[in-house]
């Protein structure tokens, strides 16, 4: 007879075997590309490239300076939900029977002809959460172009292209680019950030709404155009790449001048006090407790409020 702990620790030791040789693999095709971007930079022709490319691309005439306090908050929110739907997108990935189920209440603001769906407690906070994400950023996106602080992460030069490659490849030789971003980003900045705003982003709403329960699961016609294993295939790699941006995002900011990116950012200041960095804490703090927050004793009681929770 098959011992069942012996088999849940093969099972383990599996799992993490890959990153034995994934890890040492990944270190060496960094490696080489910081080697080889360190060449090219020696290169007369790649020189004048860079001196004529310096990565910056100027924004128009009579373009905000400046980060405004709104987009500090707005900074917050966007990466504290975020966190939740990584929490819960795992979790449901994740599969296994769910700790508690939930039905909407159908006799308040919201009705609908046919009877809610009962889903698990799991999903209501995915769905719950990606609402408020929802709605968060599209009060980013009317005061993004209401203040005029759009001209900041949306391409307005042909130039950005090769500005953007003089970054990266600066980047990649580990002697960043000359930046200022309380002025402004530079090019491989702009095209991450606009990427991020405006593709990424409507990518994750976009499938994430074909595998809600609001869609019209009786539309043949719109449902053989979109079907649901499409959205599927597409909705997780969409929450990888929020991952792998993250990391990259949050890396840099700490190391090309922690203290006056995260004043910036978080303090609406061109400095580098501490001030924006314990807001920074305080924010990583409260993003941190929502994560481990997720549990069903917590999950429950919020979610009774907007309908009925059952085992």
């Amino acid at each position: 007879m098959t011992d069942p702990t012996a088999h849940h620790a093969t099972r383990r030791r599996s799992r993490w075997l890959p990153l034995v040789w994934a890890v040492p693999a990944a270190v060496a095709v960094l490696a080489a590309v910081v080697l080889f971007a360190i060449w090219l930079r020696a290169q007369p022709q790649v020189q004048e490239f860079i001196a004529r490319y310096p990565g910056t691309t100027p924004l128009p005439e009579g373009s905000p300076v400046g980060l405004p306090a709104w987009l500090g908050w707005q900074h917050f929110l966007n990466a504290f939900f975020l966190v939740l739907l990584v929490r819960s997108g795992l979790l449901l990935r994740k599969g296994g029977r769910p700790p508690a189920r939930w039905v909407r209440n159908n006799d308040g603001l919201v009705r609908t002809k046919n009877p809610p769906w009962k889903i698990s407690i799991n999903l209501w906070l995915h769905f719950t959460v990606d609402a408020l994400w929802v709605l968060n950023g599209i009060v980013f996106i009317v005061l993004l172009f209401a203040t005029g602080q759009w001209v900041r992460i949306v391409p307005t030069s042909p130039d950005i292209w090769p500005n953007a490659l003089s970054a990266a490849l600066q980047y990649a030789s580990l002697d960043w680019p000359v930046e200022h971003a309380w002025v402004n980003y530079n090019s491989l900045q702009v095209l991450s950030y606009f990427a991020i705003v405006f593709v990424v982003a409507p990518l994750a709403v976009i499938t994430g709404l074909r595998l809600s329960s609001v869609w019209p699961q009786r539309a043949e016609r719109l449902n053989r155009v979109y079907p649901s294993s499409l959205a599927k295939a597409v909705h997780y790699p969409v929450m990888l790449v929020f991952v792998a941006f993250i990391i990259v995002h949050v890396a840099l900011v700490f190391a090309t001048g922690a203290l006056r990116n995260l004043d910036a950012m978080y303090a609406s200041r061109d400095d580098a006090s501490w001030l924006g960095f314990a807001v920074f804490a305080v924010s990583l703090a409260v993003m941190v407790a929502g994560w481990f927050a997720v549990r069903p004793e917590v999950l429950k009681p919020i979610a009774s409020r907007m309908g009925t929770v059952t085992r």
